[in-house]
């Protein structure tokens, strides 16, 4: 028996079912992906907003980037400043006991320990580029092989550092110079182990002629850490720049992310609860659907 006025309402209720279905699909899709929007143009007056702070996280994740990178070399510059540091004023101190004792028995062996740990610091590499070598990136920058070399080897042969320091942009308008070179912070030490090379042969009690080689030594090693640690003092103060810089940076990516999500993330509660009413109007439309394709002149006529 034929259907009576079913047709118009079928229609009716099948674009209602396709609507649902279409909003229950983009709630999913909110929940699968957290985003609200999933494109530009769904954010609508918010879309160059939200362009622009993009743009303003990608340049400031890219600083932040080159700060901590510069913040590492930094660190290696203290690190090996602080271990010449540590071995020259050892070295003071031998010197300083072997005059004062006349005891000079174990002195060679500390010289030249050392000098070994003095040269290897200013050797030192980052990423297999010399560390103070400035622009100089195929040769070490200090060139003097053992104690009895310094004999012959002035101060400026003795290093090949440049005067190249390199320059980071860091933070919005801040450039940061920084470098050290192998001649800048270790020429006076040199001077020192230069003199304490023509100690010649120790014995268990050094010479009066000896004795003044020392006390040379002992006024350009004060001279030369004197030069180290107003270096090492400079790059402190850099760092401290630095990590200022970077603390602002990250306050600054977490101000630029939450802009961008207070526009794109979705509020899950929100999307959860949308998701049950939506399945809810579905499931009814679906129900209601069946009911009207059930319906015919039989069963109105009983």
């Amino acid at each position: 028996m034929p259907r009576v006025a079913t047709l118009p309402l079928q229609r009716v209720m099948s674009g209602a079912m396709q609507r649902a279905q279409a909003d229950l699909a983009a709630t999913q899709s909110r929940l699968d992906t957290g985003k609200s929007a999933t494109t530009y143009a769904d954010l609508g007056t918010e879309t160059v907003r939200n362009l622009s702070v993009h743009s303003m996280l990608a340049r400031q994740d890219a600083q932040s980037t080159v700060a901590k990178r510069v913040g590492t070399t930094l660190s290696l510059y203290q690190g090996n400043l602080e271990s010449i540091d540590t071995t020259i004023g050892g070295l003071q101190t031998d010197l300083l006991t072997a005059i004062g004792t006349g005891d000079s028995s174990a002195l060679s062996a500390a010289i030249s320990t050392a000098f070994d740990l003095f040269s290897h610091a200013l050797n030192a590499s980052d990423g297999g580029a010399p560390l103070f070598g400035g622009g100089q990136v195929d040769k070490p920058p200090f060139a003097v092989g053992s104690l009895a070399d310094a004999l012959t080897i002035d101060a400026d042969s003795a290093f090949l550092d440049d005067g190249v320091r390199v320059s980071a942009r860091v933070a919005d308008g801040v450039d940061m110079k920084y470098g050290i070179g192998a001649s800048e912070m270790g020429k006076g030490i040199y001077e020192a182990f230069r003199t304490l090379a023509q100690l010649g042969t120790l014995g268990e009690k050094p010479t009066d002629a000896q004795v003044d080689i020392m006390k040379q030594a002992l006024g350009q090693i004060g001279t030369g850490l004197s030069d180290l640690r107003t270096v090492n003092a400079a790059n402190g103060r850099r760092q401290g720049q630095l990590e200022t810089l970077i603390e602002r940076g990250e306050q600054r990516e977490l101000l630029f992310q939450g802009v961008i999500q207070h526009h794109e993330d979705a509020d899950l509660g929100q999307v959860a609860i949308d998701l049950a009413n939506q399945m809810t109007v579905l499931q009814a439309s679906y129900s209601a659907f069946s009911k009207l394709g059930g319906l015919s002149l039989v069963s109105f006529l009983r």
